[in-house]
């Protein structure tokens, strides 16, 4: 069976480029591949830098295509992973791979099959599933019982009693004297620093074992922005949140360095662990310095995480243009606490941005001003 690739996705100057690529490649490969349209073809090559790319590669994977996805970030949730910047060699070696790879079975031979005991290959750079101990308590679903009877709500007291004084309703001013306005909210005190603020480039420079109160180390190096830990993020929960002041950052020397981070696995871009904190540091409320009744969108596509199923929804909730929290976690289907934490988090890193409310010209702004204005009334 002849092995066919497509492209779809990208603007018309990479597909120029990536198609260059293919040719050279395909010719050191001895011609196995033939290029064809994204419809008929059984590997597609989708630009998940893109502001489509997600959503092409959800469409292809609904239909049973095996996505290659192109993108500079170190990870990406396609079956396969092509970094950018790409050249023919790196284009070959991922055919090669692909080409090694089976094909995907149909609906009615995976039936027909025993279950595998074989775990499934992760996807390229992907951190492994969660297992059922890492699933966020709502992500088990509880049975109910639908014929129990719901408990009667708690009689409401008035305004004035439930909250110990009178409500302004109540007030009647004597005539002539207005009721004063209540006095303004206090702005809230300035949060702690977290370790998501420490992590922002220029902040930090060196290399450092980062361990609060003796928890695991997470080797830290910030010029290269890279760290080394566990690959996944779940585990790292205690570790990284909670204030973090200077001194949780110890400076490491080259030959420590080498030993530790040896046994820790590859590296892993450090904006993933800002991510991470970021999303801790609300706890289910946007941090102070944010708007909670503001509008805000996805200025880029992230990097979501296994580890954290919802977030998918709430990116392709958020890629559609600026909505209120509220809205994204109606449109979502995911409670607002966790809305509130992903936005946090993105915002933090770079990937999400507010958007301040357009206020529409008056009728006198849009008037026709200046002589020549005036010409034109006429």
């Amino acid at each position: 069976m002849a092995l066919t690739l497509g492209f779809t996705g990208m603007d018309s100057a990479t597909e120029a480029a990536l198609t260059a690529a293919f040719q050279q490649a395909n010719a050191t490969l001895g011609n196995a591949w033939q290029l064809r349209p994204e419809s008929e073809a059984d590997h597609v090559v989708v630009d998940m830098d893109s502001m489509y790319g997600p959503m092409s590669w959800l469409r292809l994977h609904a239909a049973g295509k095996r996505v290659i996805g192109l993108t500079s970030a170190a990870r990406t949730q396609t079956d396969f992973h092509l970094a950018r910047p790409f050249d023919p060699q790196s284009v070959a070696t991922l055919l090669q791979g692909v080409a090694g790879q089976p094909a995907r079975q149909q609906a009615g031979d995976d039936q027909a099959q025993a279950p595998s005991r074989e775990p499934s290959p992760v996807p390229s750079g992907m951190s492994p599933s969660p297992v059922p101990q890492d699933l966020l308590p709502e992500e088990h679903p509880q049975a109910v019982d639908e014929e129990a009877e719901a408990p009667a709500p708690a009689p409401r007291l008035p305004g004035s009693v439930e909250a110990g004084t009178f409500s302004p309703a109540t007030i009647t001013p004597a005539p002539g004297h207005a009721v004063p306005a209540p006095p303004p909210a206090p702005a809230p005190p300035p949060r702690e620093r977290g370790l998501a603020d420490w992590l922002v480039p220029g902040v930090l420079s060196g290399r450092f074992r980062f361990r609060p109160a003796g928890g695991q180390p997470v080797l830290i190096d910030a010029d290269s922005r890279q760290y080394f830990a566990t690959t996944s993020l779940k585990p790292l929960a205690t570790v990284v949140d909670g204030v973090v002041t200077r001194d949780d950052f110890q400076p490491i020397d080259a030959a420590s360095w080498a030993t530790e981070s040896a046994g820790l696995g590859a590296a892993q871009p450090l904006g993933r662990l800002q991510w991470f904190a970021g999303l801790l540091a609300g706890k289910g409320t946007m941090l102070s310095e944010y708007d909670a009744a503001g509008r805000y969108r996805l200025s880029k596509w992230p990097q979501t995480e296994r580890e954290f199923p919802k977030h998918f929804r709430i990116a392709t909730a958020m890629m559609k243009g600026p909505a209120t929290l509220e809205e994204v976690a109606t449109a979502s289907g995911v409670p607002l606490a966790d809305v509130n934490d992903f936005v946090n988090a993105n915002l933090i890193s770079g990937f999400a941005e507010f958007v301040p409310e357009q206020v529409p010209e008056s009728a006198e702004s849009q008037k026709p001003g200046g002589l020549f204005g005036l010409r034109r009334g006429k």
